[in-house]
């Protein structure tokens, strides 16, 4: 089945670009990711400082909605290959990052690639649903969760022994070398756009337009408010990890190993995703993979080796499946002129609750024990897939499109 799947996918053309251009930006991404931190620590021997490069590339998808409009402005095959572009240039200038006195650049860079992450990520969403066959659309969000996850289980030991080889500016290099490898890989994508109609409203009109969509469409609106809820207990679930460890009697090193673990559940998932979404549909899809999370992260109460084990596999299955779907859905039921706003919105409202249920998650795991936390946590996060098993109302479709970008936290 996965096999017959992934032909299916590289057999046309215009979705083998696309997965290799994810898999290439995705390698640099997650090296990237890992080395600043480290680059950081080396620079100030400050966790709080290393900890804020993460926060650094996070915080621009807050203003997902506003910067989502420029995909719906210009033309988006463009517009990817020049955000590509324009990355690998910004990542050459951290070759004058070398003391402690130039962070603030780093830092800079950092926060233009998320937010250039974001529109990247509206327009592809966008240009996707209207360059690959609509029956792979399905497929292929599967197998673009595959490559993501599949990256960031090699890519980031990489950035760590490039690091040590040559340095912060020796990531960088190989960072922007991906882009440039990408903007090709785009450029080669076979699509004809038309020039967008000029807008009608003002910029905030515009911009809320998205959120309207997904407000009032009665099959996003249940996907995406599930989704958001699930990345908030997402958080709450994985600030406890070193708390679980600790009952486990192992040392936080310990981590790496649930982790891969995690990421092994997720590239499966990936790509069994096409013909689950095919036989299940968007709302049960997501409601079995709430289901299986929120049990596996009510079961991590009992201190068990082969539990935790079992445990992180089940979380990185089931947690991506709501992502792919809610996304699946919106690129589906959404009109193509709309399509950057409502993916960027989408993108916002289910990632950013991640944050806050961090930052939540470290409070309460100082102030109670994991275990009876956990206990409480896997049944009321499991309430929030009881919506998704009651009947849809009904809805028009718009335009016949379905695709998803799903990155799981």
């Amino acid at each position: 089945m996965t096999t017959w799947t992934v032909r299916r996918v590289l057999r046309d053309r215009n979705a083998g670009l696309y997965l290799a251009s994810v898999v290439v930006s995705g390698f640099g991404t997650s090296a990237l990711w890992l080395a600043s931190g480290i680059w950081v620590k080396e620079l100030t021997g400050s966790d709080g400082l290393a900890a804020l490069c993460l926060l650094a590339l996070w915080a621009p998808t807050l203003a997902g909605p506003l910067l989502g409009t420029l995909a719906d402005r210009v033309r988006r095959g463009p517009l990817l290959i020049g955000v590509n572009l324009l990355l690998a240039a910004l990542l050459l200038s951290l070759f004058a990052v070398d003391s402690a006195r130039g962070l603030w650049l780093l830092y800079t860079v950092l926060f233009a690639y998320g937010a250039a992450g974001v529109v990247h990520d509206a327009a592809e969403s966008a240009l996707v649903a209207a360059v690959v066959d609509p029956s792979l659309l399905g497929d292929f969000n599967g197998l673009r969760m595959t490559a993501t996850e599949g990256m960031k289980l090699v890519a980031p030991l990489a950035g760590a022994g490039l690091y040590a080889a040559y340095g912060g500016p020796g990531v960088a290099l190989l960072d922007a070398a991906t882009f440039v490898l990408a903007a090709g890989l785009y450029a080669g994508v076979r699509v004809h756009e038309s020039e967008p109609e000029p807008p009608t409203t003002g910029p905030w009109a515009r911009t809320a337009e998205g959120a309207r969509h997904l407000r009032a469409h009665p099959l996003l609106r249940p996907l995406v408010l599930a989704g958001g809820t699930t990345m908030l207990f997402a958080g709450l679930n994985g600030a406890l990890i070193y708390a679980v460890i600790d009952n486990l009697g192992h040392s936080p090193a310990y981590a790496g190993v649930l982790y891969a673990v995690q990421g092994a559940g997720s590239v499966v998932v990936g790509l069994l995703s096409g013909p689950a979404l095919r036989r299940l549909g968007e709302r049960r899809f997501a409601a079995y993979g709430i289901a299986v999370t929120a049990v596996a992260a009510g079961l991590r109460a009992v201190p068990s080796d082969a539990v935790a084990v079992v445990c992180s596999a089940a979380t990185g299955a089931g947690l991506p499946c709501v992502l792919i779907a809610a996304l699946t859905a919106v690129q589906r039921e959404t009109p193509d002129a709309l399509l950057g706003r409502t993916a960027a919105t989408a993108n916002t409202l289910l990632f950013a609750p991640n944050v806050a249920g961090l930052a939540a998650g470290a409070v309460l795991v100082e102030l109670l024990d994991q275990r009876p936390l956990s206990a409480v946590l896997g049944p009321v996060w499991l309430l929030t897939a009881l919506p998704l098993f009651q009947k849809a109302a009904s809805a028009s479709r718009t335009a016949s499109r379905s695709a998803s970008d799903a990155n799981p936290a």
